[in-house]
């Protein structure tokens, strides 16, 4: 493994096991760690496993997009922000019609447009103390990542629009009663997750990935909505708003 290496690939029999490996940033969504993403998703060890583990390396599994990106990027936001969300979109897509059966193992925080890894998986396996939190309307951002295209179709439409409004941080037991999780776990959700993956990769079967393709026919609907989602994202954050809730929430996080 390169010591700049964002993204990882790990082979283990049937077992696929790919990490975000920006731990010192919250494995913060930049478009280096996107396009990693991507190559790593589509590289024939994992195209070819049965089982897909995704995780992340850190106290957080994923904050989104970086805020310091977008802002070191301000003279050109549009442009920056149409290449990450471009990105993100192919990222979900792709976890989503996965020949693998997809199992995110998922520790801290989750916020912003990294849900949508969880909401293309199969499976999601989360530690106790995880919070997941929208920040859209702190930010003064248009919500992507799947917040509107995909994460109704999970908890309803006015779930997803009071979470968004309210800003709330949801916790892993929230979560598992909305259906976002399928399995709560104290401590190691790593070893879970390679549990789960193990019992899923011995008793594969024809009928479980049929079901898959089944379930994941709605594929030309999601990328028009993610689509959609893209847009709005581009057209809201080059606002004053946006330029101001991203300087504000800098200067928080600088003051501690």
């Amino acid at each position: 493994m390169r010591p700049d290496q964002l993204v990882t690939l790990e082979r283990r029999d049937n077992i696929a096991i790919v990490s975000l490996n920006r731990p010192a940033r919250h494995n913060a969504l930049v478009p280096g760690l996107l396009s990693e993403m991507l190559l790593v998703l589509k590289h024939p060890d994992c195209q070819g496993a049965t089982v897909l583990i995704l995780r992340a390396e850190g106290r957080s599994f994923s904050t989104g997009g970086d805020l310091t990106g977008f802002w070191n990027h301000r003279e050109n936001i549009t442009a920056y922000a149409k290449t990450l969300v471009g990105q993100l979109n192919e990222v979900i897509l792709t976890i989503y019609t996965h020949p693998a059966t997809v199992i995110c193992a998922v520790q801290g925080q989750v916020t912003g447009g990294s849900l949508g890894f969880l909401l293309a998986a199969d499976h999601v396996i989360m530690r106790r103390e995880v919070t997941i939190t929208p920040y859209y309307s702190v930010v003064g951002f248009s919500p992507d990542g799947g917040w509107t295209a995909l994460l109704p179709d999970i908890i309803g439409r006015q779930q997803a629009m009071h979470w968004l409004a309210s800003n709330a941080s949801y916790d892993a037991s929230h979560c598992e009663a909305l259906g976002l999780a399928q399995q709560v776990v104290e401590n190691d959700c790593d070893a879970a997750a390679l549990s789960r993956a193990e019992e899923v990769a011995s008793n594969q079967s024809g009928s479980i990935s049929k079901s898959r393709q089944l379930l994941n026919t709605r594929v030309g609907i999601l990328r028009q909505r993610l689509e959609a989602e893209r847009e709005n994202f581009v057209s809201q954050v080059q606002t004053q708003q946006a330029l101001d809730g991203i300087s504000t929430f800098l200067r928080r996080q600088e003051n501690g």
